[in-house]
């Protein structure tokens, strides 16, 4: 892959985390503001990809402080695939973040350490074509 084309992912990435931070930071959980199944998704709001969900909606795991977020999607290079994992606080701060590596065929999964964090937390993937996908968790 170009080197342009690789970085110009990469910053897409980072913007479309930062808008879906800042556009549901202002609700009070940011499943149920009027853009969760427009500008992003949910289990429950899919919007356009509904027929999308099992694949890209992320599952999460919490043992303890120890938070594992997996996306059940194959990384199928850089046509098709998982850009990255981000995990938010109740107030949209970034936890933290796993990019990937779409010539990879190992599927997209993240741990995070939240030992120090207690409460309401949201894990988001972003596919490259199906856009950011947010799942609401509890540690």
């Amino acid at each position: 892959m170009e080197r342009r084309k690789f970085f110009a992912l990469g910053l897409a990435g980072m913007v479309g985390s930062s808008l879906v931070a800042r556009v549901a930071s202002a609700a009070q959980s940011a499943l149920s503001t009027k853009l969760a199944g427009s500008v992003y998704y949910t289990r429950e709001s899919p919007g356009r990809w509904s027929a999308k969900v099992a694949g890209h909606a992320p599952v999460v795991d919490v043992k303890g402080g120890q938070v594992t977020v997996t996306t059940p999607h194959e990384m199928n290079g850089y046509e098709h695939y998982i850009v990255k994992h981000t995990v938010f606080d109740k107030d949209m701060n970034i936890l933290g973040e796993t990019m990937f590596d779409p010539t990879q065929a190992k599927g997209p999964i993240s741990s995070h350490d939240l030992k120090g964090y207690k409460g309401t937390a949201y894990a988001l993937s972003m596919c490259n074509k199906h856009d950011c996908w947010l799942t609401e968790f509890s540690v």
